[in-house]
């Protein structure tokens, strides 16, 4: 990404809020602050929690772990009109079916409705949980522009208002992931494993004899009968297309197999061939 661009996808980020309406539980206020710090982003808000001083308390901050700085940064308010008021896109989660009210979206459409709305508006999305126990009222989803769904088990729907959270803070995160051209999987910051890099034809011919002697040293080959298994070990070391530590991995083995044969008193075969240099274990 282009400086330009990185900017932009950060401001995105902080352009996404997660209300908690009510919150009962100081350790899902904790969990919630963690699970969306995992994603990327900071803003949590929370409608009238029972416990006014939440973010202090210590089931809270327990879970939180290491996103005591959302917890502790967490916006109190007494209203979810309060909380949506920077807002220009809500999604009210629930998990129950509704017939009036507006109109529904799965989560992963509810990600890329948001990804698009961050892209062509100025404005603040938010996802708006409801109570542990009884979810959003009528009125807290009428405030909304959509009912946003998760597709869990019909039968057993219950999610954790935490864990219901982090499925949102991920979706959002993949979609703008997706916009953004950021990279998906970890990377190395530039440094590159040696091992990895794939054996050259000498190091796989040197191992193939080694590889000969240890499996006749323990009698798995008969030199007088070797009938196809040695061609047959040479096409598989072929196809599998080794690495230098994998290379050095099975030079290895070839050593302890040949070291316990000597110790049992089984004659050692020399190498066919001359072996090339190289270590045999790492």
């Amino acid at each position: 990404m282009t400086q330009t661009q990185a900017s932009a996808f950060d401001d995105n980020f902080h352009r996404v809020r997660f209300i908690m309406v009510q919150p009962s539980h100081p350790g899902n206020v904790g969990a919630a602050a963690r699970a969306i710090k995992t994603m990327g982003f900071g803003d949590l808000c929370l409608v009238d929690p029972l416990d006014p001083d939440v973010v202090q308390n210590p089931q809270a901050i327990s879970l939180a772990s290491g996103a005591l700085d959302v917890l502790e940064q967490a916006s109190i308010v007494p209203t979810l009109a309060h909380a949506l008021e920077p807002v220009t896109l809500a999604f009210a989660l629930t998990a129950r079916p509704r017939y009036l009210g507006p109109p529904a979206a799965d989560i992963r459409q509810t990600a890329e409705l948001s990804r698009e709305h961050l892209r062509q508006h100025a404005g603040t999305v938010a996802i708006v949980l409801g109570t542990e126990r009884v979810g959003l009222t009528n009125d807290h989803i009428s405030q909304c522009q959509y009912v946003c769904h998760i597709p869990a088990n019909p039968q057993y729907s219950s999610l954790n208002v935490a864990q219901a959270l982090q499925l949102a803070a991920w979706e959002l995160r993949y979609a703008l992931l997706a916009e953004s051209g950021a990279p998906l999987l970890p990377h190395t910051e530039g440094k590159v494993d040696p091992g990895k890099a794939l054996a050259t034809q000498a190091k796989v011919q040197a191992l193939m004899q080694h590889w000969e002697q240890a499996i006749e040293s323990v009698k798995f080959l008969d030199p007088k009968h070797p009938k196809k298994l040695v061609p047959r070990m040479q096409h598989l070391f072929g196809r599998a297309q080794l690495s230098l530590d994998e290379v050095d991995m099975l030079r290895g083995l070839c050593t302890a197999m040949i070291k316990t044969a000597r110790a049992a008193g089984h004659p050692i075969p020399e190498q066919r061939k001359e072996e090339s240099a190289g270590p045999e274990q790492r």
